[in-house]
């Protein structure tokens, strides 16, 4: 299962009660909801790819109006890999229901959408975040990807959007996240709008708020286990460069001391750089430290490094 998935089956167990059941069932029509009206009046249906929402917009509606919603399945496997429910509320109490949860609105002697959210709906911190959990729900979605093991990267980063076709509802989103300290980007892409939150503590935030603990835990773990990484691949990182600076450096000083055997010979430098020149042709892998470890001479690692230098210096006088 997606972490996206785990977070809404999640939200899926928290029991609404009667004061947020309608900012709930609000949220879920402006997040995945589709209205019809015709001479017959009003439908009202959510369209969403999760199962087990069905029965919990059923319980509510049951419990609010008296009634019970209609299930239908749209397999649309073959085209995106996704079977889609279409959850109907019947005729008798649509536009009851659309009125209540402030999608549509008397106007003039007639009903009009309300594409913005119905600051009566959200009076209350209870209602908003009840709201936030319907309209996850509905339109949200996250591309985080858990690691499956320690070891294993993944390659996704922190990401959690809502997208909607309205531009005003996310605006009005935006500010319910700001009143909790949750601050959002609006984006338009393509022919939608995304309320994006991109960095991993406004993630955890908005799940903490909606009541997804346990994916909260998961994030926080995962976290841990991609900064651990990351520091475990910098120290190798270190390691592999003070390597590579360890061998270009015992190249250059082999490649001065040759120059010199070919010149003037070993013979022709002090008795103290000899043991050093000789050292080092005989250890040519190792770190300075290394080289001082397998040597009698009496020296420190920057007295070491003065005399291969004076080496270089003297391999490049006689080039």
């Amino acid at each position: 299962m997606s972490f996206s998935k785990s977070i809404k089956s999640e939200i899926l167990t928290y029991d609404e009660t009667a004061d947020t059941a309608f900012a709930f069932l609000s949220g879920l029509f402006h997040g995945a909801g589709e209205i019809e009206k015709n001479s017959q009046g009003f439908k009202a249906h959510i369209v969403t790819d999760l199962n087990q929402l069905y029965q919990k917009i059923n319980d509510i509606v049951h419990a609010l109006y008296g009634d019970y919603l209609e299930l239908e399945i749209e397999d649309d496997y073959v085209i995106n890999k996704t079977t889609y429910y279409r959850i109907t509320f019947p005729s008798s109490i649509a536009k009851s229901v659309l009125q209540d949860v402030g999608i549509i609105y008397l106007k003039d002697g007639g009903y009009q959408l309300n594409y913005g959210i119905d600051g009566n709906i959200v009076a209350s911190n209870e209602e908003k975040i009840s709201f936030l959990r319907g309209a996850f729900l509905g339109c949200g979605t996250s591309s985080i990807r858990l690691s499956e093991a320690e070891n294993i990267k993944t390659t996704s980063g922190y990401h959690l959007e809502l997208t909607s076709h309205s531009h005003e509802f996310l605006t009005d989103l935006a500010g319910i996240l700001s009143e909790f300290g949750i601050f959002s980007k609006l984006v338009e892409r393509k022919n939608l709008f995304v309320l994006y939150l991109k960095e991993a503590e406004a993630i955890k935030d908005f799940l903490a708020l909606i009541g997804a603990n346990q994916s909260v835990l998961a994030l926080s773990n995962e976290i841990i286990r991609r900064e651990k990484r990351n520091q475990i691949n910098r120290e190798v990182n270190c390691i592999n460069a003070n390597i590579t600076k360890t061998v270009d450096a015992s190249m250059r000083q082999i490649q001065a001391i040759n120059t010199i055997i070919s010149t003037i010979g070993l013979d022709g430098l002090d008795d103290e750089l000899q043991e050093v020149a000789m050292l080092r042709l005989a250890n040519p892998e190792e770190s300075l430290d290394g080289l001082l470890k397998l040597s009698t001479i009496q020296l420190s690692k920057s007295g070491l490094n003065h005399r291969l230098k004076k080496i270089l210096k003297i391999a490049e006088e006689l080039k």
